[in-house]
């Protein structure tokens, strides 16, 4: 039954972060449940994950053949010093400090995809958006990814809006190209540190990367409210549970 319900969660996880992202909300609580600490939870979930945003990258290659090589290539050297750097803090944390910290970053992250649009726009009235590709906001998002991936694709995605990008589908395919790359980070810094399940990860990462690569003709037929308000239910539903476990 354990595997079941995590290879059910991953593959959830696969569909969602391809569609807009917060996979991770589904496989790290799923881990919690059968009883992993948090901390190899997280560091499993990361794991678990990462192949299916290859898989949701491929099933966006067009979108992601838009952008400028030279672009592209600052991005992602970007977002893997930002990975390692976060991958690093994660080794460090205990489990209780982690678990503390675990229900603020899930409700920051689903505020942060919910009012990405807003933000942008206020932005833009009190003197222009943040500037475009920039590079101090991507490294911070990555440093948060390398520690807790839960919600990566949520904090990019409104990163991207504060960015000016509108085009969903463009921000879908570099979301998860760059995620893809942070976590190969991520996974290789959890794998030295011991912290990975390797007999959950494994079949979980079978089941994510069908889940991801699936998932991109069916973000492109879903219409973006229903998008927004799938990965808001998702969201606050996680933060309510984590910080019920607080108490």
């Amino acid at each position: 039954m354990d595997f079941i319900l995590i290879l059910l969660a991953a593959f959830g996880a696969g569909l969602l972060n391809t569609i807009a992202g917060g996979g991770t909300f589904l496989t790290f609580p799923a881990l919690v449940f059968i009883g992993v600490p948090p901390v190899i939870a997280n560091a499993t979930s990361a794991v678990a994950v990462f192949p299916g945003y290859l898989g949701g990258a491929l099933g966006f290659r067009d979108e992601l053949k838009t952008f400028d090589k030279k672009v592209i290539l600052r991005l992602i050297a970007i977002t893997i010093a930002g990975g390692l750097i976060g991958s690093v803090l994660l080794l460090v944390s205990s489990n209780k400090a982690f678990s503390v910290v675990v229900p603020f970053l899930l409700l920051g992250a689903t505020l942060a995809f919910l009012f990405g649009d807003q933000i942008r726009a206020r932005a833009a009235a009190a003197g222009g958006a943040v500037t475009p590709y920039g590079s101090i906001g991507l490294l911070l998002v990555s440093i948060y990814g390398g520690y807790f991936n839960g919600g990566l694709g949520i904090v990019l995605l409104a990163l991207f809006a504060l960015w000016g990008m509108t085009h969903i589908h463009k921000m879908n395919g570099l979301k998860n190209g760059l995620s893809f790359v942070l976590s190969i980070s991520s996974v290789l810094v959890f794998a030295i540190g011991g912290l990975v399940e390797w007999h959950y990860a494994l079949a979980m990462m079978v089941a994510s990367t069908i889940g991801g690569y699936a998932g991109a003709p069916l973000a492109r037929r879903l219409p973006k409210s229903f998008v927004r308000g799938l990965i808001a239910a998702v969201g606050f539903s996680m933060s309510v549970v984590f910080f019920a476990r607080l108490i």
